[in-house]
C-alpha cells in the first residue's frame, strides 16, 4: 500500500497548521490579557495596602510577578488549543470504522471503562 503526497494535499495541510498557530496565538493573547490584570489588580492592591509586600516588593519584582502570570496563561491556552484542535482533526481524518466509539451495549451513550 503505497501513499502518494501531492502538492495540493501538502498546501492543505499547511494552511490548516497555519490556520491553528493562528487561533491558538489567539487564544494565548486573550488569555495572558485577563490573566494580567487578574494578577496585577491584587498584586498592586498588597503593594499599597500591606506593609510587607510595600517594603518587600519592588517595581521591578511587581512587574516580574505579573509577567510571569501573563506568560503562563499564553503558553497553558496556546497549548491546550493546539491540543484541541489537532484531536479533532485527527478525528475527522480516521477512517470510518475507528470514529464510532460509542458504546452499544446497555443503551449507554458512553464506553464499557467509563461506567460508574
Amino acid at each position: 500500500m503505497s501513499t502518494t503526497v501531492t502538492r495540493a494535499s501538502l498546501e492543505q495541510k499547511l494552511a490548516l497548521a497555519k490556520r491553528c498557530s493562528r487561533e491558538a496565538t489567539l487564544a494565548g493573547a486573550k488569555a495572558a490579557a485577563v490573566a494580567t490584570v487578574a494578577s496585577a489588580i491584587p498584586t498592586l492592591a498588597s503593594v499599597k495596602m500591606l506593609p510587607w509586600a510595600k517594603a518587600n516588593i519592588n517595581p521591578t519584582g511587581q512587574a516580574l510577578i505579573i509577567s510571569t502570570v501573563a506568560g503562563m496563561a499564553y503558553f497553558i491556552a496556546a497549548d491546550k488549543k493546539i491540543l484541541s484542535l489537532a484531536r479533532r482533526h485527527s478525528f475527522e481524518e480516521a477512517p470510518e470504522h475507528l470514529k464510532n466509539t460509542s458504546f452499544q451495549g446497555a443503551g449507554r451513550p458512553h464506553p464499557a471503562f467509563f461506567r460508574p
